[in-house]
């Protein structure tokens, strides 16, 4: 099966896939840490540690060292999952963009310009979408009415 996808990428013109090493182990760990953090069992499991470490208060007389385990646990989680959701993001936003962008290369009349848009800031984005809007004949908020298209004005 994995040669069978080999051939099909370098037949594709993509070549073969270079994977390995510690980004890609990274890549994997990522994606595995997000799917299971995303999980609603992770979020009950969660809910739970918070119950039993306020319930375990009373014994522990709310000491400074039993409220020390919930500050740092929260704090060297929190600190964590931001790389692994900030990594795992940026994988799927470089991996839509490059579906998108050869989408546009397929489309015959698709305006090539707006394939690396992603690289402007954001006042010449805003300004290529009111290009984008005047040159639709049917914008966004007629498609949500039901309405048919609204007629080109020329200049007055």
């Amino acid at each position: 099966m994995a040669r069978t996808d080999q051939r099909q990428r370098v037949r594709q013109g993509l070549g073969p896939k270079t994977t390995g090493g510690v980004t890609h182990l990274f890549t994997r760990a990522a994606s595995r840490v997000s799917e299971v953090a995303g999980n609603h069992w992770t979020f009950l499991v969660m809910v739970g540690v918070i119950l039993v470490w306020a319930l375990t208060g009373p014994i522990f007389n709310f000491s400074d060292s039993w409220q020390l385990f919930i500050n740092s646990a929260t704090t060297l989680i929190t600190f964590l999952m931001v790389f692994i959701i900030q990594n795992t993001q940026n994988r799927d936003a470089k991996a839509m963009h490059l579906k998108l962008d050869e989408l546009l290369r397929a489309v015959p009349r698709a305006r090539k310009a707006f394939m690396d848009v992603e690289e402007e800031d954001l006042a010449e984005i805003a300004r290529e979408k009111d290009i984008v809007d005047r040159d639709d004949p049917y914008p966004p908020e007629d498609k949500a009415k039901n309405e048919s298209p609204k007629p080109k004005r020329g200049p007055r």
